[in-house]
C-alpha cells in the first residue's frame, strides 16, 4: 500500500503566524474548492529544528497554500503530549513520532497516522568520536543516558542484544532531554541515547568536538519515527482537507530535499529555541537518508509500506510499548494515496 503526499500547517513555536489562524472549522469545507484557504494547524513534536525545515519552507515558497492551506505552525513538547493534543482537536494535524502515536491509539486517543515520513529510525547511542567508546562493544563498563518510556530507550535492550552486548553491563542514567544533553556536555555520562539527527549536530556545535552515532538501524533494527496524524474524526469528516495536507506535505519535502539550504534559511528567526542555521542544515541532511526503507526507495516522501508497518509494529510489541501486533489498519489509514499532480 501508498501513502501520499503530505501537507502541514506551518507556524512558528512561539505562536507566530506564518499563514493564518488554527480554526476548529478546518473540516467545514474542501481546502482549494472556491480558490481560498482554509485555515489549518499543525503541532510538532518539539521545538523547531532541521527536520522540520519542510515545513516552513513549503509555507515560504506557497506550496501549502497552492493546495488550500493555510498553515500555522505550533511548537509540540514530546509526541505524547503532540498525539493527546490531536486526539481533543487541539490541533487539527500533529507531527509526532510513531511509538508514542501507536501507544496513545492503544490506550484510546481517537487518532490514526496518515502517512510517516522518517521510515528509518534516528535512534542511536551518541557518543564523542574521539571519546572511549569506538565500537557497540565499547559500551560494557560505561554510562549512558536514556530517558524512561521512549522508543530509543525502551527499544534499547533489543539493541544490545542484536550487538551482543549484555544489558546489565551497560549502567544507565535516567534523564529527560534537556538533561541528557547537559549530561553529554559536562562528561558525566559516556554516551545518550536519542535521535541522532537532532541531539548530535547540536551536542557538536555546543561541544566543538566531533559525534559517533551506534545505529539501530545498522544494527538490523528499525521501526518507524516521526509522521502526521489527524484525529478520526477530521479524516472521517474532512478527507479532502487531510488529502490537501498529505500532498501538500510530500511535495514540500520534496522542495526541501532539491533545496536544503533555502529549506533551513526559511527557518531562520522563527522560534528563539531554533539551533543555529549551521546546525539546521545538518540536522536536515542528517534527516533525507531516514525518509525511506528498501521497502519504499525511489517513492515519493511519506509513501509507506504496509510491510515496515507491520516490522514497527512487531518491534514496539516486543519491547513492550504496544499491548499486541495488532493490524496496520488500526494505527493507519491508508486511502491518501499518492498523487502525480504538483
Amino acid at each position: 500500500m501508498k501513502l501520499g503526499k503530505l501537507v502541514i500547517a506551518a507556524a512558528a513555536a512561539s505562536s507566530l503566524v506564518l499563514a493564518g489562524c488554527s480554526g476548529g472549522g478546518a473540516e467545514e469545507k474542501a481546502p482549494g474548492t472556491d480558490g481560498e484557504t482554509t485555515a489549518t494547524s499543525l503541532m510538532l513534536n518539539w521545538y523547531p529544528y532541521g527536520e522540520h525545515a519542510p515545513f516552513y519552507y513549503g509555507v515560504q515558497e506557497g506550496i501549502f497554500a497552492k493546495h488550500g492551506i493555510d498553515l500555522t505552525i505550533t511548537a509540540g513538547q514530546g509526541s505524547t503530549k503532540t498525539a493527546q493534543a490531536a486526539g481533543s482537536s487541539q490541533t487539527d494535524f500533529g507531527w509526532a513520532d510513531s511509538a508514542a502515536v501507536l501507544s496513545n491509539i492503544d490506550k484510546g486517543v481517537q487518532i490514526k497516522s496518515v502517512g510517516v515520513f522518517l521510515q528509518t529510525t534516528p535512534s542511536a547511542v551518541q557518543v564523542y568520536a574521539d571519546g572511549p567508546i569506538q565500537t557497540t562493544a565499547d559500551l560494557a563498563g560505561k554510562t549512558i543516558a536514556v530517558s524512561a518510556g521512549d522508543a530509543p530507550t525502551t527499544t534499547f535492550p533489543i539493541y544490545l542484544d542484536a550487538v551482543g552486548v549484555e544489558e546489565s553491563s551497560v549502567s544507565q542514567q535516567s534523564l529527560d532531554s534537556a538533561g541528557k544533553v547537559a549530561a553529554m556536555l559536562s562528561g558525566q555520562v559516556d554516551g545518550l541515547i536519542g535521535f541522532a539527527h537532532d541531539q548530535g549536530p547540536n551536542i557538536a556545535n555546543k561541544s566543538g568536538r566531533e559525534m559517533r552515532y551506534l545505529k539501530y538501524s545498522d544494527a538490523g533494527l528499525n521501526f518507524f519515527s516521526n509522521g502526521l496524524i489527524a484525529n478520526e474524526s477530521t479524516i472521517e469528516r474532512s478527507p479532502e482537507l487531510v488529502q490537501a495536507m498529505v500532498d501538500a506535505t510530500t511535495e514540500s519535502f520534496e522542495a526541501a530535499i532539491a533545496n536544503p539550504e533555502a529549506a533551513v534559511a526559511s527557518m531562520v528567526g522563527k522560534d528563539p529555541q531554533t539551533p543555529p542555521e549551521s546546525v539546521l542544515l545538518q540536522q536536515w541532511q542528517e534527516t533525507i537518508p531516514l525518509l525511506t526503507t528498501p521497502n519504499t526507495e525511489g517513492n515519493a516522501p511519506g509513501v509507506n509500506s504496509e510491510e515496515d508497518w507491520v516490522s514497527t509494529i512487531t518491534v514496539l510489541s516486543d519491547a513492550g510499548l504496544l499491548e499486541s501486533a495488532d493490524e496496520p489498519s488500526k494505527y493507519w489509514d491508508s486511502t491518501f494515496t499518492t498523487t502525480t499532480e504538483q
